[in-house]
């Protein structure tokens, strides 16, 4: 659905070789990604390009929405959730720090008598404990965002990170060998908040996973298409649009 980091890509007011690019794959929008897995279609994350990102996606339908945490490029565009919410409330899937958050956001989505018209949300509080969506099994891959406490997300043969800064050892243990790893990597050089690629590929020479897709990305991370010259054999930049087949 996106790639980009909280600026997006091209970044306002950037006039950098990626920023300026003409290769549909250096524009990246908030990082999002639809889950299709055993017949269910779950969301990760809502950003503020959501509405964009679906138009292009075609998806008619969405089965639940999965949250890592709370911040805006990440939760946006659950307003927009709207036209997925006419027949039943949409199942929302969240840490409590987030929900919480949530109703101070947008209240009139959780009022006791909503506006017609507002998106309904049918609420499921989150922990660390494996859960069910539609039958799928969904396993919460506790990370750090600097301090803040965020989920990634185990799919089947997906793990799904983003925003993430330290990995603790046991969670890394549970992932290795994983399929499929999808890793945010925000550029090459040290950031307070977020794996830089020097950090994220450290984290995957652990793992060892079958294949790895970076995301959440900055302009920094360089052309699409000088991506290779970077990155070992098994790792590539996601772009946006991106359908892999696991």
């Amino acid at each position: 659905m996106g790639t980009g980091t909280s600026t997006g890509v091209p970044m306002l007011r950037c006039h950098c070789p990626v920023c300026m690019s003409a290769d549909p794959r250096d524009k990246r929008l908030r990082t999002s990604a639809i889950v299709r897995y055993q017949g269910a279609r779950l969301l990760i994350d809502c950003g503020p390009d959501f509405r964009t990102q679906m138009l292009r996606a075609s998806d008619d339908n969405i089965d639940a929405v999965l949250l890592t945490h709370i911040h805006f490029d990440h939760v946006a565009g659950l307003d927009d959730l709207r036209a997925y919410c006419f027949e039943k409330p949409m199942p929302l899937y969240a840490r409590a720090d987030v929900m919480r958050n949530l109703h101070q956001r947008i209240p009139y989505c959780f009022a006791e008598n909503p506006y017609p018209g507002v998106p309904h949300f049918e609420e499921h509080v989150i922990d660390d404990t494996p859960f069910l969506v539609e039958g799928v099994r969904v396993e919460p891959i506790p990370v750090k965002h600097y301090r803040l406490s965020i989920y990634g997300y185990r799919i089947g043969p997906l793990a799904y990170i983003t925003d993430a800064k330290t990995i603790d050892d046991a969670v890394i243990e549970r992932l290795k060998g994983v399929p499929l790893l999808v890793i945010n990597s925000l550029r090459p050089g040290q950031h307070i908040s977020h794996m830089c690629l020097e950090e994220t590929l450290g984290v995957i020479d652990r793992v060892r996973p079958g294949h790895t897709y970076l995301v959440h990305m900055s302009d920094r991370m360089g052309l699409h298409a000088d991506s290779p010259k970077l990155l070992p054999e098994g790792v590539e930049l996601a772009y946006d649009g991106l359908i892999v087949k696991a």
